[in-house]
Order: C-alpha cells, then sequence, then structure tokens
C-alpha cells in the first residue's frame, strides 16, 4: 500500500503468460521497496492483472479535506501520470480547485468548470460530470481523507478512463465504516505500530537512536524537534495520550525498546490530565517490569511536577531527571552517544 511502484520495477507491461508468470514469481511473498516505504519495504501477496490502455493524454483528479476552509477540495490538472507535489512546486497555476461546500454538496456545475479548464471536449464533459460526482459522493459516504486519480486518462478514442486510484481513510471514521474496516491488511503495517494502535498508543517508527515517550501530539513533535535541535536523531514518535498509566507506560517501553538502534529513551510528560507523581510511579513500575537496560532520561511538568521528581529520585533505579526540556535534550543525547 505504497506509492512509487511503477519506479521501483511493481508495474510491469507484459505481452505473453510467461512473462506474467516471471513477474509473479519475482514478486510474489517479497517485499516491494519504493521511496514511499521504509527500507524494508512492503510485503507484495496479490499482483493486479489489468488490460492495457491506449493512452492519448494523461490528467489528474484529487481531492483532500482542507480544514482551513473545512471543506473537501477537489484538484484538477492537465500534468497527470507525474507526482502532483512536483507540479504544485514547480507550476501552481496548472492545479485548479473547486471546494464543495459540505452543506450544499457537489455540484455538476463545479465539474464543468474544471473540465472547461481541462480543455475537455463536449462528450468528455458529460463523461468528467459523472466521475466527479461520482467521486464527491464516495469521498462523503466513505469518510475519506484523500482521493486521487492518477491518471485520468483520456484514451484513444477519446474516452475519459480513471486508469488508477489511490485513497486515504480517515481513521477516527472507522467505526462507522465497517466495509473498509474488512479491507484492512495487517500486513502492510508496521508491527510495532500495529501492536501499539492495540494499546490506543500513536507509534510511529522513525530511524535515530532517541526513543521518545511523550503525551500529546504536539509536545512529541517539539520533543523531537529538540532532540534535532541538541544533535539527537528520534527513533520513533510515540504519543501515550491523557491515560500514561503503569500498563501503557510499560508497552510503550516495550514498543520503543524492540528497536534495537534505540541507544537512549526520553520520557517527557506534561501532567495536566493526570499528576506527576502518578506518572512517576508508573514509570517506575514500567522500568521495573520491563528491565530497560538503556539509559532513560525524564522530564516532569505540570500538576505535582516536584514530586513526581522526588519519587523518581527516591526509586533507586538509574532514571535520569530533567529539569527543562532543553535539559531533558542535552542529557539524553549525550546518554545516547555514550552508549552507542
Amino acid at each position: 500500500h505504497a506509492g512509487g511502484r511503477g519506479k521501483a520495477g511493481g508495474v510491469k507491461l507484459v505481452k505473453t503468460k510467461e512473462e506474467i508468470k516471471d513477474f509473479a514469481q519475482h514478486w510474489l511473498g517479497k517485499n516491494l521497496v519504493t521511496y514511499q516505504t521504509d527500507e524494508n519495504g512492503q510485503p507484495v501477496a496479490k499482483i493486479l492483472v489489468e488490460s492495457c490502455t491506449d493512452i492519448a493524454n494523461e490528467l489528474y483528479l484529487g481531492a483532500v479535506v482542507d480544514r482551513g476552509s473545512r471543506k473537501v477540495v477537489f484538484m484538477a490538472s492537465t500534468e497527470g501520470g507525474v507526482d502532483i507535489e512536483t507540479v504544485a512546486e514547480n507550476t501552481p497555476e496548472l492545479i485548479h480547485k473547486a471546494e464543495i461546500d459540505p452543506l450544499v454538496g457537489p455540484q455538476p456545475y463545479q465539474a464543468r468548470e474544471l473540465g472547461f479548464k481541462l480543455n475537455l471536449n463536449p462528450v468528455q464533459m458529460k463523461q468528467f460530470v459523472k466521475i466527479f460526482m461520482g467521486l464527491a459522493k464516495m469521498f462523503t459516504d466513505f469518510d475519506f481523507a484523500l482521493l486521487e486519480i492518477n491518471p485520468l486518462v483520456i484514451t484513444d478514442e477519446g474516452n475519459l478512463h480513471c486508469l488508477d486510484g489511490k485513497i486515504g481513510i480517515d481513521g477516527n471514521a472507522l467505526y462507522r465504516q465497517p466495509k473498509i474496516r474488512e479491507m484492512h491488511d495487517p500486513s502492510q503495517e508496521d508491527e510495532r505500530e500495529a501492536h501499539a494502535a492495540q494499546w490506543e498508543l500513536n507509534y510511529v517508527a522513525l530511524d535515530g537512536t532517541v526513543g521518545c515517550m511523550v503525551n500529546g501530539a504536539g509536545l512529541a513533535m517539539g520533543t523531537m524537534d529538540i532532540v534535532n535541535l541538541h544533535g539527537g536523531k528520534p527513533a520513533n514518535f510515540l504519543d501515550v495520550g491523557g491515560g500514561a498509566n503503569k500498563e501503557r507506560v510499560s508497552e510503550a517501553f516495550k514498543i520503543i525498546l524492540s528497536d534495537d538502534n534505540v541507544k537512549a529513551v526520553l520520557v517527557n510528560i506534561f501532567g495536566g490530565i493526570v499528576r506527576c507523581d502518578m506518572i512517576a510511579e508508573g514509570i517506575i513500575g514500567a522500568v521495573k517490569e520491563v528491565g530497560v537496560k538503556v539509559p532513560v532520561v525524564v522530564r516532569l511538568e505540570g500538576t505535582n511536577a516536584e514530586l513526581g521528581r522526588e519519587v523518581l529520585k527516591n526509586s533507586g533505579l538509574d532514571i535520569i531527571a530533567a529539569e527543562s526540556l532543553t535539559d531533558a535534550a542535552t542529557k539524553v543525547v549525550a546518554a545516547a552517544e555514550g552508549n552507542a
């Protein structure tokens, strides 16, 4: 489930059954590495076989949720078949937009306005309106966060054909999308990220040496930034959320330490919803249970922060207390380098 398959050799034009067999034997059960995957790539469990299409022209049609305008924004361009990010950066004037008001819904005139800018003829315009309206309905009905038809091609016969499509789902809406949930393929997920999701931990694996455990996505991103600023490289993004109890902290430690590259762990907690002394007890219990062998730096701030630091100090464990975020970053980077 990643883009860039063609450039990585995952898409091939074949003319004989032997070529199909060779391609299938080469990829089935193997991992495909693209610019959108990590170095391990994604496992190939299935191969889609499609008939060839004679292409006269390639267009682009996509949609995203624009949080600024609180609307779904459709984008169309005559520059299909390439990364739309490249088009947006180099020739933004070639990207045309239509905002869908959620209280009104998609309108045929919006499709026609985009169609005129794509230089479609009357027959193609009729097809484009049908495609636009159908995709707009699908976007809202199934709680998409992203939709891309790239390329939307004009065939040699002059007809529009959605040749390739990609969707992104709003994970917060999965509870009301049983059909989408049934399509879930765990083999396409990082094992640690899948395990973290079971504990309602937001975890993303990175390639650094400093493990990060933080409560709150904004604080987690700020923590990663300041680790970078002080010469370290985060090994992960991990948000334990508001319920930083012993069990969740223990699982968070297990997930972080399952990465052999982690040389030190920074725990950065702001005690707003939960008290810092309770968090400290959870950290101590988790460190004892998991048997953490790498340096652990803890920065507590908020409700009962002083008491929390005192609890950590009296624990008898080799936990490094930090007074500020800068102090924490300095200490954890030094600890990671010393443990390398």
